[in-house]
């Protein structure tokens, strides 16, 4: 599934994604947020952008302002049997990574690392 909503295809070629959708502000959703506001560091250095999404908005990073109002995204990613889903869309706009249970960052960063244009990225950093 590639990207298609307005928000997200500027993103292309620019930055991952992580898009974190819930039906509510619930502990899955805040336990999520924890773990990645931990690891700062390693989301710049892998370009990654946050996506927290709710039913009727969403937001970009870790701000509780700026919120704006949208289901748009909440439609278009939502869990069919979940309240709770996080996915990972990569510089090409396809998701690499999706699931309903909080992601670990090690499991985030040891996915994004094995792909072949992080390790180009990574060689080219050195």
């Amino acid at each position: 599934m590639n990207l298609n909503a307005q928000d997200l295809s500027k993103h292309q070629w620019e930055d991952r994604l992580v898009l974190i959708i819930a039906e509510e502000e619930n502990e899955t959703f805040q336990q999520q947020l924890t773990e990645l506001q931990k690891h700062q560091q390693g989301l710049k250095e892998r370009k990654l952008v946050i996506y927290q999404i709710l039913p009727e908005k969403y937001t970009t990073g870790f701000e509780e302002e700026n919120w704006k109002t949208s289901s748009e995204l909440f439609q278009k990613y939502k869990a069919e049997k979940s309240g709770f889903r996080i996915i990972l869309i990569g510089l090409d706009g396809g998701e690499k990574l999706d699931q309903t249970e909080v992601l670990s960052v090690e499991k985030l960063f040891n996915t994004i690392d094995s792909m072949p244009m992080r390790q180009a990225e990574m060689r080219k950093n050195r």
